[in-house]
């Protein structure tokens, strides 16, 4: 995991305040520099550390029989409304919103807690919404075996609503499906399930 160098952080931001034409010695900015800091040491603290990581805690899955008496592997595990923040790589403005993380176990599950660990690790990063739901999405195949993986994200851009068009009542939503979940009727299940989604407009 790299560490966000604070003073070197504290250093930028007295000279961007400056480059501005503020003063950084006024007493309202006299501490901006460390505070932007602190917040950088949260925004970005998923820099260098592997999300698959957080999944290696599994447990196996019974598989139980069905009507006919035959086992199979398990049902879809959808955990909904996952809170997320970025930042965005072009401004370094943050976007806000909500993930929906869907799969199909193998062999092996894992806690519920394990999934908005992995969503917020990889949303700590320079981000953009579409990198970010492929990577998601790639943890979660490779880190559970998963058969099959659906990541939603639904979210708003302070690039998009604070400049620019000032679209503040805008969202965008990206989609990622591997293996199984990327056949339609399968994802027309999960979305179902989700539910209040006109249709994700980025399929990756």
């Amino acid at each position: 995991m790299s560490e966000v160098d604070r003073e070197r952080v504290m250093r930028a931001v007295s000279e961007l305040i400056e480059a501005i034409g503020e003063d950084p010695a006024r007493p309202g900015l006299l501490d901006t520099p460390r505070r932007v800091a602190e917040a950088y040491s949260e925004y970005f603290s998923g820099l260098g550390v592997d999300a698959r990581t957080l999944l290696a805690d599994t447990v196996p899955l019974d598989s139980s029989a069905d009507v006919t008496g035959e086992s199979g592997p398990g049902e879809i595990v959808l955990l909904r409304d996952i809170e997320f923040r970025s930042m965005c790589e072009h401004h370094l403005l943050p976007f806000l919103g909500v993930a929906h993380v869907a799969y199909l176990p193998g062999t092996r599950v894992v806690g519920l807690g394990a999934l908005p660990r992995v969503v917020d690790t990889i949303a700590s990063r320079p981000q953009l919404q579409e990198r970010l739901t492929d990577e998601i999405a790639d943890t979660l195949s490779s880190g559970l075996d998963a058969r099959g993986v659906l990541v939603v994200l639904d979210a708003q851009h302070g690039c998009v609503s604070a400049r620019g068009s000032r679209q503040s009542g805008s969202s965008t939503v990206t989609m990622a499906s591997r293996g199984e979940l990327s056949d339609p009727l399968r994802r027309a299940e999960v979305f179902a399930l989700i539910g209040g989604l006109g249709g994700p407009s980025g399929d990756r």
